[in-house]
C-alpha cells in the first residue's frame, strides 16, 4: 500500500513573488549551486518558464555510501535520481483548504491541516512533481498548488511514494517520506530567502 503525505510551505510573500523565483532559471542555478555542498553531482538537465507554466528537470547523485543502510541493502550503486517538477500559470481564483498529514518547518513554518485558508480574492497554480531512479524499488508522485492566503502564500505539496519490495516496504516508504520533509522545507528556505535577496 502507498503511502501518502502532505506539507505546506508557507511563505510571508505573496503568490505571486514565489512563482516569480520558481519561474527564474537563476533561483533553480543558485539552489543547485546549495546542494551541491551536499551531493556534487547536482545540475538543471531542462528548464522550460513562459506563458504556459513552467518546469524543470534535475539530476541528482547520491553516493551510495551516503545512503541510509536499510536503503544500502537494496542500492548497489549510486542513487542517480531524476526530479520532474511543474506549475501551470498563476491565475484568479481560490482552492480548497484540504487535509495536510504531517507538521514541519516551510519558509515560515508549515501546518499539519493544510497550510491556512486561500484568500478569497488570491492567484493560485497546480502542478505536479516526480522523482525516479534508474530500476529503482519504488516510485514517487505528487501533486501541488500554490496559493495566495491573508498573511502571504502557501506552497501545498501532497506526495505519494510507493515501494515494491516485501517485508521492508514500509520502512523505506516511511523513510522517504521524512526525508522529502527535511527536502521541502530546506527548499523553501532557500525559496524564501533568495526572494529576499532578488526580487
Amino acid at each position: 500500500m502507498a503511502r501518502r503525505l502532505s506539507y505546506s510551505a508557507r511563505y510571508t510573500h505573496p503568490a505571486d513573488k514565489v512563482y516569480s523565483a520558481l519561474a527564474s532559471r537563476d533561483m533553480w542555478d543558485a539552489r543547485m549551486k546549495e546542494f551541491r555542498k551536499l551531493t556534487p553531482q547536482s545540475e538543471i538537465v531542462e528548464f522550460i518558464s513562459g506563458d504556459e507554466g513552467l518546469s524543470v528537470t534535475l539530476l541528482q547523485t547520491i553516493p551510495r555510501t551516503q545512503l541510509p543502510a536499510i536503503a544500502q541493502t537494496v542500492m548497489k550503486k549510486d542513487m542517480v535520481i531524476t526530479r520532474k517538477e511543474s506549475l501551470g500559470p498563476l491565475a484568479a481564483g481560490t482552492t480548497d483548504a484540504g487535509t495536510g498529514g504531517a507538521d514541519g518547518g516551510g519558509a515560515d513554518g508549515s501546518s499539519a491541516d493544510g497550510g491556512g485558508e486561500p484568500a478569497t480574492d488570491g492567484r493560485r497554480a497546480e502542478g505536479t512533481y516526480t522523482a525516479s531512479i534508474p530500476a529503482g524499488p519504488g516510485s514517487l508522485n505528487g501533486w501541488q498548488e500554490l496559493f495566495d492566503t491573508e498573511t502571504g502564500s502557501t506552497n501545498r505539496r501532497t506526495t505519494e511514494v510507493k515501494v515494491f519490495l516485501p517485508f521492508i516496504n514500509g520502512k523505506l516508504e516511511q523513510l522517504m517520506l521524512v526525508n522529502l520533509v527535511d527536502l521541502f522545507r530546506s527548499e523553501a528556505e532557500f525559496t524564501a530567502g533568495w526572494i529576499d535577496e532578488n526580487l
